[in-house]
């Protein structure tokens, strides 16, 4: 049987695609913290007069996300200022100068300033993506278009775990800066989404750039009637009133509850000291191979989103990516409790349990709410909310990146690794059970209908209430 696939649905693919370029770079700057860490606390592999210390090297991972939360305020608007193109070749371009920066970094402060502004980019970078991908797709291939963002993310952090640990600090800096400048070029060449061209009042634009990704003039025009009703829906509501309108909050307390969910359930502070996880549990498995072969998976999982979102609902597949998650993170902690008894020999099953356990955490969160997590948030706000909505999740986001990641080290040696990771597993039951009792299904709606089933009235809606009411 000869599939049929449109010029247009290839296209609608390869510009996603090169979007997500940017998000391949962030995935390296995101796992960049596993392998170098360690070579910045051995004496003759860091670039600085002295290994760092466990603080010092918190700051250095953790520091950039507490600013986060202070510029992504602002991504919003400058979301609907200069475009989303424009602001990820903005965010490019700062993530290139950061990258070159940490080639010739030798003090501490050169470190942690150059990974604060990574770290800053890189969430901002998630608030582009989905909202751009979720604008350019169709509403069928919305949600395979929107895993891509975790698919690039983990090829970006396989490409670091597999490089990271045998090269050295000097030339894995540079590999790093090479790439991020290979993956700007293209996109130059994208156009900017048909939605922002259409609130810019660019009409005729909007219309060229959704004929080519839609197919036909017709197609094109349908959809442009669907941002009338949106515009019409902005004017009433403003910026400032979006914070007090019901359904905005609504959209928002969700947006708060996934990305809240995402880095409690400890996937971040696991990944982002993965090396350093898997040197703690002193088995015989190398933690260089170890990390290699757990960002490998993270790459197949991401795949599979794309082929079971066809398949399942948004909510399923997040529920079961959070029993997955619950199960990997009870697994650590049965491990580190079985093993830190006085005079215990770690023998036979148990040198596996902890890579085991690890694969079971990162092959159900990319697999899951890890690729889910930035569609999803795009699908729940309508048209003209969309950028301050994804904005403010994503400043939110930063918030947990900054507590999970700073004071993951502090709390395992507080409380010990074992109830540590047991806490992660509890946070898995609790953000499971409040998205099967708060969030709508938004598989194979349009923004309007998932209003709707926020429980939401939208200008179509309200003409359709209207009428009933005359009727009557």
């Amino acid at each position: 049987m000869k599939l049929n696939i449109s010029p247009s649905l290839i296209r609608q693919y390869a510009v996603v695609v090169i979007v997500n370029l940017a998000v391949l770079t962030t995935g390296m700057s995101l796992s960049w913290p596993s392998p170098v860490l360690v070579k910045l606390r051995n004496v003759t592999e860091t670039p600085l007069p002295a290994p760092i210390t466990a603080e010092e090297g918190s700051w250095v991972v953790a520091g950039g996300y507490l600013c986060a939360m202070i510029t992504n305020i602002f991504g919003g608007m400058l979301l609907d200022l200069i475009g989303r193109k424009y602001c990820l070749l903005l965010s490019s371009l700062s993530k290139l100068c950061m990258a070159l920066l940490l080639i010739f970094a030798d003090k501490l402060w050169m470190f942690i300033f150059s990974r604060a502004v990574m770290a800053v980019i890189d969430s901002f970078v998630f608030i582009i993506v989905p909202v751009y991908a979720s604008e350019i797709a169709s509403k069928d291939h919305r949600g395979a278009l929107g895993t891509f963002l975790q698919v690039f993310s983990s090829l970006g952090i396989v490409i670091t775990l597999s490089v990271g640990p045998f090269l050295s600090y000097i030339n894995f800096s540079i590999v790093m800066a090479s790439v991020i400048a290979v993956t700007t070029m293209p996109l130059l060449f994208l156009p900017d989404t048909p939605f922002y061209l259409y609130s810019k009042g660019r009409t005729e634009e909007a219309i060229k750039v959704l004929t080519q990704l839609r197919g036909t003039e017709l197609l094109a025009n349908q959809e442009i009637e669907e941002y009338e009703i949106s515009k019409k829906n902005e004017n009433k509501v403003d910026k400032i009133a979006l914070l007090k309108n019901r359904m905005f909050l609504k959209s928002i307390s969700l947006g708060f509850l996934l990305v809240g969910g995402a880095q409690l359930v400890g996937f971040n502070a696991v990944s982002f000291y993965l090396q350093t996880v898997l040197e703690s549990t002193k088995t015989s498995v190398k933690p260089e191979i170890a990390s290699v072969i757990i960002g490998v998976i993270q790459v197949l999982a991401s795949f599979c989103t794309t082929l079971i979102m066809s398949k399942f609902g948004r909510r399923s597949i997040l529920m079961t990516s959070l029993s997955g998650m619950f199960l990997g993170m009870v697994g650590l902690g049965t491990f580190f409790k079985i093993s830190g008894t006085e005079g215990y020999v770690i023998t036979g099953f148990m040198n596996y349990l902890p890579i085991i356990s690890l694969i079971i955490v990162i092959f159900c969160f990319c697999a899951g709410i890890g690729s889910l997590l930035w569609l999803v948030i795009a699908e729940i706000f309508e048209g003209p909310s969309r950028a301050l909505g994804v904005s403010i999740s994503i400043t939110s986001s930063s918030l947990f990146i900054f507590i999970t990641t700073k004071y993951f080290a502090q709390m395992t040696l507080a409380v010990g690794p074992a109830p540590t990771y047991w806490f992660f597993s509890a946070m898995c039951v609790l953000v499971g059970v409040l998205i099967a009792i708060f969030l709508p299904e938004t598989k194979g709606k349009t923004f309007s209908e998932i209003q709707e089933a926020l429980g939401g009235k939208t200008e179509k809606t309200k003409i359709t209430d209207n009428s009933v009411k005359e009727r009557i």
